[in-house]
């Protein structure tokens, strides 16, 4: 099964292909048709992806008779930071490099991340494809542009906003990961049904067998129908000045307790704990039903996702989600639920209501 669709800018010019295919062989036509043949290619990767598809991905391109170089960098969030940004600056200087070729972000979220925001300031901006391998990386962050790097364990305070040239995904490449990384990614998946597509919402509910057995037809269409859903929001709103928010949906408590259980957690459970939280928080506002927070909590326990973390100290939990980039000034902007499937953004959310919906995720 294969699927392709194109994302758009604002004013509906098309910006780049996303394919969804089960194997990595449709990389070299999609390369030819971006017409970046005869150009240098840098395939980044992780020390974990490095070993288990860089090989791989370099013979199909070196047998077509590109000039390929690799750069790996160490596993985990720990490296995604200006210090591994600085390093492949320099591996790519030293390879003589020219904003004419084309790095590949081969791997998942960090990955893609850290090699986009490298495209999009190493000489002023060079082309890259995004090849994501995790359940995390195919469905949120290899779509948008939103590029960046930690700072001194602030997530995503350095980036910009950059369009890749391409993205390529070979759901193949989800048999690899452990049952951990692929729910991590499912956090992202359910968040687009919660949010926007209560008819997404019930076909994650209906199709849970299948998803949680990883069978490759139902994992292509549910890939497929979550990138519509964020490519929609996306091109309305390009550099997340309104509706593209609703996307943040539980990620400010959900990187409050990331950062300070020092990312023990993928970021993927922690948004599945803040989606929980802010729909107690939805429920504190008379918007949510008591029944559909439990039919939120209930869709994440079928596919077995984290739903309670550690209590953690009152005064730092607010002060980290008050230092979190989507906050405006003194306010915090919450996405709440007036329903599954419509989501809104909310600014009066009181620091006592975000420490009573935290309490109702501590174990």
């Amino acid at each position: 099964m294969k699927e392709e669709l194109m994302v758009c800018g604002a004013d509906g010019a098309p910006l780049y292909p996303i394919k969804i295919e089960e194997s990595f062989d449709g990389i070299v036509p999609l390369i030819a048709q971006l017409q970046m043949t005869g150009r240098k290619i840098c395939i980044v990767s992780d020390s974990n992806v490095t070993h288990l598809y860089e090989k791989e991905v370099r013979g199909l391109l070196e047998k077509e008779g590109f000039f390929c170089v690799s750069f790996s960098f160490p596993a985990g969030e720990a490296s995604k930071n200006l210090d591994t940004v600085s390093a492949l600056y320099e591996f790519l200087i030293e390879n003589s490099f020219d904003r004419n070729d084309v790095l590949i972000a081969l791997g998942g979220g960090v990955t893609g991340d850290l090699t986009g925001f490298a495209a999009a300031t190493y000489l002023r901006g060079i082309r890259f494809i995004g090849m994501p391998t995790s359940l995390l990386s195919m469905v949120d962050s290899s779509i948008g542009g939103k590029t960046g790097v930690d700072y001194k364990s602030y997530k995503n305070m350095v980036g910009a906003f950059y369009q890749p040239s391409a993205v390529y995904i070979n759901v193949s490449a989800l048999n690899t990961l452990s049952e951990r990384e692929f729910l991590a990614g499912m956090g992202e998946v359910v968040k687009h049904g919660f949010i926007l597509d209560k008819e997404y919402y019930r076909f994650l509910k209906e199709k849970e067998r299948e998803i949680s057995a990883r069978k490759s037809d139902v994992l292509c269409e549910m890939i497929f129908q979550s990138l519509c859903i964020k490519r929609g929001v996306v091109e309305r709103d390009p550099k997340e000045k309104g509706e593209r928010a609703l996307l943040n949906f539980g990620h400010t408590i959900g990187h409050a307790v990331e950062k300070l259980n020092h990312f023990e957690f993928l970021h993927g459970e922690c948004v599945s704990v803040g989606m929980v939280a802010a729909a107690e928080l939805s429920v504190m506002h008379g918007l949510l039903s008591r029944q559909e927070v439990d039919e939120v909590k209930a869709l994440l326990d079928a596919f077995g996702m984290k739903t309670k973390v550690p209590m953690l100290d009152k005064e730092e939990l607010l002060s980290v989600c008050h230092r979190d980039k989507k906050a405006d000034g003194a306010k915090i902007n919450f996405v709440l639920l007036r329903t599954i499937g419509e989501a809104f953004i909310c600014s009066n959310v009181s620091d006592d209501e975000i420490w009573n919906a935290f309490k109702t995720i501590t174990e």
